[in-house]
């Protein structure tokens, strides 16, 4: 028997001072077997960064040919399309195809470097994508923050993530390795 999805309720309050964006948002979370607290926060973080009335999440790890999230417009053509990992060049290549602007946000710590110093050179080539690298102490610390029922405030100003929940505060301060296919 497959195992269930596991549930988790979040309400996110954003302060985007980057894009004068102020919303509150009531998400549900469905968390794969497989899928760490960590991954499930680092997509949480990455909703926060691009959040919008048409930005959701997708099937994600239940299916290849989706992002972890994606914003669709009204025609459904992607918008924005938002993968976390260590993707294959095959899988960006067949992103920035599909989406008018694709976001990698990279995790991992020494993985990450190691992954990135491989595909780098590969990536140049595509316009519309920026490569996002994550600090692995800073996901370590959002995993801690997990929990079935969240009420998060977030901040985001000169790029860097605030991210409370009452009784924990992290900053996350993600380094662009790409943006829109110039090397950071």
């Amino acid at each position: 028997m497959a195992l269930k999805a596991t549930i988790f309720k979040a309400t996110l309050n954003i302060a985007d001072l980057d894009r004068n964006y102020y919303q509150d948002h009531s998400l549900t979370i469905a968390r794969h077997p497989s899928e760490t607290d960590a991954r499930m926060m680092i997509r949480l973080l990455a909703y926060a960064c691009h959040a919008s009335e048409s930005l959701s999440f997708t099937k994600g790890l239940s299916t290849d040919s989706e992002p972890d999230l994606w914003q669709k417009s009204l025609s459904d053509e992607v918008e924005v399309w938002i993968d976390l990992g260590l993707p294959d060049e095959k899988r960006i290549r067949k992103a920035c195809g599909r989406a008018a602007s694709v976001w990698i946000y990279s995790y991992g710590g020494r993985t990450a470097d190691i992954w990135w110093q491989q595909i780098r050179n590969k990536l140049t080539r595509f316009e519309n994508l920026t490569v996002i690298n994550l600090p692995e102490s800073a996901t370590d610390e959002l995993a801690d923050m997990a929990e079935r029922t969240m009420q998060l405030q977030c901040m985001i100003q000169d790029g860097a993530v605030s991210i409370s929940n009452g009784r924990q505060h992290i900053t996350v301060e993600p380094q662009q390795w790409l943006l829109s296919g110039v090397m950071a």
